[in-house]
């Protein structure tokens, strides 16, 4: 026989493709064997591989399960239909040629169609490993739900594990239902003979106990249905309401055992071969749950429950009130109330005098760009756009200040960003600055009280190095053997600020990059030869990434939603980023669900798109530190009892440490989490009231204010503040969070006028493992109804409507300045509501930052506004406001570039020489005198500096003090 003459180049090309798909298929492989195996090296340095090995045993055993759930019922299912079928049925021509063209692809179908199937449901099963788990090893919560008198641990953890077994269950059910009905058709166990279906005894037999299991999966899972009404959001509230616990609740029941009985009528039909019974059931069951289900439901809502609504739903609205209350930790809000005076009278905040002495002028949204001015030194450092507030004890007292680290930002090294310099010799960033709160310096810069490279000032020795931060780069390789001269660049140095000095990484912070293999496998993952090939890695070499704070605390405790905010601390002698981690769930009974990133969403976080994440509990378990050098995590209960955390201590044992470990240093820098505040104030705009009547009515629902300075094409709720004040019914200033309320409503009824004001109490104290007693304290104080306290909004536009003010803000917009308004915080003090916002002037020009120049000040309907917060509060209360503000002395800042520190060179102000008689004429004199001096002192510094845009508004503002105090005397 003669073959082909193409058949010999045919059979040459058919081992070159089976090798070229093997090779391909080894290069996927070990390309997916270098992600896990990295991943193990990850976790396995940080001391978590448990975490690791748990979820992954816990997705492969569960994929395992799916794919054989899935799989063997639905190949049994195909069997038994194509083993039992009629040998000598009489086909149709068409299901010949199915026949014929199926038939060498028989058994290839048999079994590859069980395992696709199978692929996907283990795929599907696996993602279910917390679920399953949290169910394997659930706790207690040791309340009860008020309709079925479980524990709620049964809603958090047996619910929605019952749920997916059942939707699971059912799924391979009404599969292999399906494939057995095909299979049945086409080799004639089925067959369609003019108006009758004629269906053989086997095909018969496994159809109705197919049909048998799916209907008592769906009576169980009906039955389930009862309890998911609890959880249920309805146009009411969220749970169980009148009509669902006198229709819905019973019909789902009576459903569920009409299902039960069609069941059986399936399984009688196997045996007695008569289908009359069960496709009449199946009737029945439909045409119930339409009657029973769904139109006697409504029928109780409209007809009995609609026309008299307050009344009946009375009980259950207080069940949601009560649990939505639980659920978010607002069972203990104090409800204090604040009859808020609006007069601002002389001698007013001296029973405020430290809260005061407090208030916070620098804003952390706009003092970014004269941080980087002032401390950044070097193209390739940067400081994040909002900057954080926390505090430090200096002088033995409690002092508010606005912090940040100096990160790397790669992209400033320009044409020298290379693979050397980026990865192994720009590696970390250096330092943390802090500028005290409520000071700044003459010419309107923040005081620093951490500043300068090698960082100096008020915090101590600390480890000022950060490899792990927020803009770290991607990855860096550090370390080196004793003895080798350092490479990485540790901060710029020298008298002229042109020398460099280095350093070698010291800590164990990454796997170690020790053999060629481990530097293969991660050249792979992060696809760079370089890694494998470069001198500069070495057998000491650790390899750093993922080190953003709240990425490495995610990827070890996978379990909890994260704080949108890490924050920079000096604890212990270290730099730590402190991340708050909450244990949510969307299947608490009664409690109103929220989205976690609409509740989030201000000024200050932007919105997530396409953020599935509604929850309807909420607690801050955890609170997490990493490391800036190191970046070790280590994980601390802060709530030990709490059901969740309690539950994934037993599936990740020894994970997360007890609060008792907690050093003092670190417990004064924790605070209470914005998120949680954000999420606690949008429940509580509605469940501050707790009367089921005003509840259902709505005739006192509240929102928070939008912020006055957002656009008004897309306004953004006002982000809550910290501060250390002492709001009514403490007994002490201390460490807090506060946010307000105004009237819910739109369009020309809404009003801008305050109704409340939540604080809670953010200070844990200083000792030991030990929380301070009145943290998480929360007050919320009602104001009158009769709307005479203004609101942000209203308060922002009096400012910028005063002639007075308008006139100053033109003066400070001159030379192509632009004017910044800073947050308007707002203060229970003097018996009403104080409003503070500083005025901040950016001039034109590349290296230009806000200069803090003015504040304004407002209680009730009054304003002042001056150059300092101490003088506004002083005019805008008739001349002494009773107490001293932070600003009172404005130093001067030094002009050396590495350091930036306080210095008392601004001259004293002097008293007039010329006095009125009149006490409060005299104090605005010597207000203005000060400001005066200071107006001089800028002139002098801008002529200096050859800034003619600043000194032209410098001399403006010193000629318009002059004309005022000119005034004053009558002159």
């Amino acid at each position: 026989m003669t073959s082909s003459p193409d058949s010999a180049p045919r059979r040459s090309r058919t081992p070159l493709a089976i090798t070229a798909a093997i090779v391909a298929g080894l290069v996927i492989l070990f390309f997916i064997f270098a992600g896990l195996y990295t991943d193990v090296l990850w976790f396995d340095q940080l001391g978590f591989l448990s975490v690791l090995t748990t979820q992954w045993i816990a997705t492969a055993v569960l994929f395992i399960v799916g794919v054989l759930a899935m799989g063997v019922p639905v190949w049994i299912s195909i069997q038994i239909a194509y083993r039992m079928r009629p040998v000598y049925a009489k086909l149709n021509s068409q299901l010949d040629r199915y026949q014929q063209v199926i038939e060498p692809l028989r058994r290839l179908a048999m079994y590859g169609i069980p395992a696709l199937l199978g692929l996907f449901a283990g795929v599907a099963a696996a993602t279910q490993w917390q679920v399953v788990l949290m169910w394997l090893n659930r706790s207690e919560v040791g309340r009860t739900d008020p309709q079925f008198g479980f524990d709620i641990s049964f809603y958090l953890f047996d619910l929605p594990f019952y749920q997916a077994i059942l939707g699971f269950a059912s799924a391979v059910v009404l599969i292999s239902a399906l494939v057995a009905l095909a299979t049945s058709y086409l080799y004639g166990s089925i067959r369609v003979s003019g108006r009758e279906i004629i269906v053989s005894k086997a095909a018969r037999v496994q159809i109705a106990v197919t049909a048998s299991l799916y209907l008592l999966l769906q009576a169980v899972s009906i039955w389930f249905d009862q309890y998911s009404t609890l959880t249920n959001q309805g146009s009411l509230i969220t749970g169980a309401s009148y009509t669902d616990v006198f229709a819905t609740i019973p019909s789902r029941a009576i459903l569920a055992g009409i299902a039960a009985v069609v069941a059986l009528l399936f399984i009688l039909t196997a045996v007695i071969g008569r289908w009359r019974l069960p496709i009449i059931g199946t009737a029945l069951l439909i045409v119930s749950s339409l009657l029973i289900g769904s139109l006697y439901p409504w029928v109780v809502q409209r007809f009995q429950v609609d026309p008299s609504a307050k009344s009946l739903e009375a009980p259950y609205i207080e069940k949601n009130i009560n649990l939505t209350r639980d659920a978010y930790g607002l069972s203990d809000v104090e409800e204090i109330p604040y009859n808020a005076t609006t007069t601002a009278e002389p001698g007013a905040l001296r029973a405020d005098a430290t809260t005061t002495a407090n208030i916070r002028i620098l804003d952390p949204a706009l003092v970014s760009d004269s941080f980087g001015q002032l401390q950044q030194f070097r193209q390739y450092y940067q400081f994040p756009s909002n900057l954080d507030v926390d505090r430090y004890m200096i002088d033995g007292k409690s002092q508010d200040t606005v912090v940040a680290v100096r990160d790397l930002n790669l992209t400033g090294l320009n044409a020298g960003n290379t693979w050397v310099n980026s990865k192994t010799v720009y590696t970390h960033g250096y330092g943390v600055v802090a500028a005290y709160g409520n000071q700044r310096s003459a010419d309107g810069q923040p005081v620093f009280l951490e500043s300068g490279i090698p960082t100096t000032g008020a915090l101590g020795d600390f480890e000022p190095r950060i490899y792990f931060g927020e803009t770290s780069p991607e990855y860096s390789i550090v370390g080196a053997p004793e003895g080798q001269d350092p490479i990485e660049l540790d901060y710029p140095s020298g008298s002229e600020g042109v020398g460099q000095t280095y350093t070698t990484f010291s800590g164990d912070g990454g796997p170690k990059l020790d053999n060629p293999f481990k530097q293969l496998i991660y050249a792979l993952k992060f696809q760079s030869e370089q890694i494998f090939l470069a001198n500069a890695v070495n057998d000491k070499s650790q390899i750093l990434y993922d080190r953003d704070p709240i990425t490495r605390v995610q990827k070890v405790a996978p379990y909890l939603t994260l704080d949108s905010d890490a924050y920079p601390s000096v604890v212990d002698g270290r730099v730590k980023w402190i991340v708050d981690g909450y244990t949510t769930s969307a299947n608490y009974p009664y409690s109103t669900s929220v989205s976690l990133s609409d509740a989030i969403t201000d000024t200050e976080t932007p919105p997530q798109p396409f953020a599935l994440d509604n929850i309807n509990y909420m607690r801050n378990s955890v609170k997490a530190t990493v490391d800036a050098y190191s970046g070790e995590v280590t994980l601390y209960a802060w709530d030990a009892k709490e059901p969740m955390l309690e539950t994934w201590q037993k599936i990740f044992p020894s994970t997360v440490k007890p609060m008792s470990e907690m050093s003092g240093d670190l417990m004064s820098h924790v605070r209470y989490p914005a998120d949680l505040f954000k999420v606690q104030r949008a429940i509580l705009g509605q469940y501050h009231v707790t009367d089921p009547g005003s509840f259902y009515s709505k005739d006192d629902a509240w929102i928070s204010p939008n912020d006055p300075d957002s656009p008004a094409t897309n306004p953004t709720l006002q982000p809550p503040y910290y501060l250390t004040m002492q709001v009514p019914g403490q007994d002490s200033p201390s460490f807090s969070l506060y946010t307000t309320f105004q009237p819910e409503a739109t369009g020309a009824s809404s009003r801008n006028v305050l109704y409340g004001y939540l604080a809670v109490d953010a200070d844990a104290g200083s000792a030991d493992g030990t929380r301070a007693d009145g943290y998480g304290k929360m007050r919320l104080l009602t104001l009158p109804k009769d709307g005479t306290v203004p609101g942000p909004g209203q308060v922002q536009n009096v400012f910028n409507a005063d002639p007075t003010v308008s006139t100053e803000l033109n003066l400070l917009r001159q030379g192509s300045s632009t004017v910044l308004n800073g947050n308007l915080l707002t203060l229970p003090v003097g018996g009403g509501l104080l409003y503070v916002q500083p005025v901040y002037v950016q001039s034109t020009g590349e290296t230009s930052y806000p200069l803090l120049q003015k504040v304004l000040v407002a209680f009730g309907d009054q304003i002042a506004f001056e150059d300092t917060l101490n003088g506004a509060l002083d005019v805008l209360f008739g001349g002494d406001s009773g107490a001293t503000a932070g600003d009172t002395n404005v130093p001067v800042t030094s002009t050396d570039t590495s350091t930036t520190s306080p210095t008392d060179g601004t001259a004293a102000p002097t008293t007039p020489t010329t006095t009125t008689g009149d006490p409060a004429t005299d104090a605005e004199l010597k207000t203005l005198l000060a400001t005066a001096n200071s107006a001089l002192q800028e002139k002098q510094a801008a002529l200096s500096s050859g800034d003619f845009a600043a000194y032209g508004v410098a001399d403006a503002k010193l000629s318009d003090t002059i004309a005022k105090m000119l005034a004053l005397l009558g002159q």
